[in-house]
C-alpha cells in the first residue's frame, strides 16, 4: 500500500484553499507544471480522479471532496508530532511581530498549536506594519517577524507567496465612477505601490477615495462601497470579495512575505519560524 505523501497533501490543500492551480503554485513555491504533476501523482496513489474541469479552471471531484478532511487531519497529526518532539523541554520567551492580515487568518491556529506543545515558552505578540516591524527586529525588540518582502534579506527563515487581488464590497461599489476609486493604506505600503503602478501601466485613471493608517479603516471604506483595494485573499472576508471582472482592473503581481529571525533568536523562535513557513497557507 502506498502512503499519502504530506507534501502532496499540502499542495492539494493549497489548491482547495486558493481555488486554482496557479494560486496553489504560489502558495507552495512551485511552478504550475510542478503542481500539476504533484496532483497527478496524488491521483495515482489514491486511484481516483481528484480534480475535474470546471468552467475555465479546475474543481474537486466527489473523491477530491472526500480527501479534503483526511488531508487536513493527516497534516495536523504531522504538525502535532513535530511540535511535541521540538517543544518538550523548551523554555523562555518569544517576541513575534506580524502584519494584521496574518494576525487575523492563519497565525492564531499555529500559535495555539505551538503554545500547546511549548508550555514553558511565553509568547509576546506585536501587530503592526511591515516597516515598523522590520525596524523593531533590527533593534532586537523582536525575535521573529512576518513582513512584506521587498528584497532578499540575510535574516529570512522562510518565504510566503500569495497572489495580490483587487477586492471590493460584496454589494459592489456604491456608485459607478469613471476613475477607479481606491482605498489604500498611508505610505509606505507595498500594496499601495503595486496598485498605483499597475493602474499607471494600464493607463487607467484613478483617484484615492479613502486613505487609512490601519487595516481596520481600510476594511470600513471597502465594506461601505466607497472604493476597491489591493490585498491578498486573507483580507477577503466579512463582506469583502474579489472585484468583478467587469471593473476591468489590471493584472497585479504576487505578494511575498518574509519570515525573519532576529540576531539573538533562540531555538524555540527558530522552531516557530519553521512551523510558520510550512503552515501559513492561503485561507479558505
Amino acid at each position: 500500500m502506498e502512503t499519502l505523501d504530506p507534501d502532496l497533501l499540502k499542495t492539494f490543500l493549497a489548491f482547495v484553499d486558493g481555488g486554482s492551480l496557479a494560486r496553489a503554485a504560489s502558495a507552495v513555491g512551485r511552478s504550475p507544471s510542478a503542481v500539476t504533476a504533484q496532483m497527478q501523482r496524488l491521483e495515482e496513489i489514491v486511484g481516483e480522479r481528484l480534480l475535474s474541469a470546471k468552467g475555465r479552471g479546475r474543481g474537486l471531484t466527489p473523491a477530491g471532496e472526500d480527501l479534503v478532511g483526511h488531508a487536513r487531519r493527516i497534516l495536523a497529526v504531522h504538525t502535532e508530532a513535530w511540535l511535541a518532539m521540538k517543544g518538550a523541554r523548551a523554555g523562555g520567551r518569544i517576541a513575534i511581530g506580524t502584519t494584521q492580515d496574518f494576525a487575523d487568518h492563519g497565525l492564531p491556529e499555529l500559535l495555539r498549536a505551538f503554545a500547546a506543545s511549548h508550555p514553558r515558552v511565553r509568547i509576546e505578540l506585536r501587530v503592526g506594519r511591515s516597516l515598523e516591524l522590520g525596524s523593531a527586529l533590527q533593534a532586537a525588540q523582536l525575535d521573529l517577524a512576518i513582513t512584506m518582502r521587498h528584497a532578499p534579506s540575510p535574516d529570512e527563515a522562510g518565504l510566503i507567496s500569495e497572489p495580490m487581488l483587487w477586492l471590493c464590497s460584496e454589494k459592489g461599489l456604491a456608485r459607478r465612477q469613471e476613475a477607479v476609486p481606491l482605498a489604500l493604506l498611508d505610505p509606505y505600503c507595498g500594496f499601495r505601490e503595486a496598485a498605483l503602478n499597475a493602474l499607471d501601466a494600464a493607463g487607467r485613471s484613478y483617484r484615492i477615495a479613502a486613505g487609512s493608517a490601519s487595516l481596520a479603516g481600510l476594511r470600513t471604506a471597502v465594506n461601505a462601497g466607497i472604493a476597491v483595494t489591493l490585498r491578498t485573499q486573507r483580507f477577503a472576508h466579512s463582506g469583502i470579495v474579489e472585484a468583478p471582472r467587469e471593473l476591468g482592473l489590471p493584472a497585479v503581481p504576487v505578494a511575498h512575505f518574509a519570515i525573519r529571525l532576529g540576531r539573538e533568536a533562540g531555538r524555540p523562535a527558530r522552531n516557530l519560524a519553521e512551523l510558520l513557513g510550512s503552515g501559513l497557507t492561503l485561507p479558505s
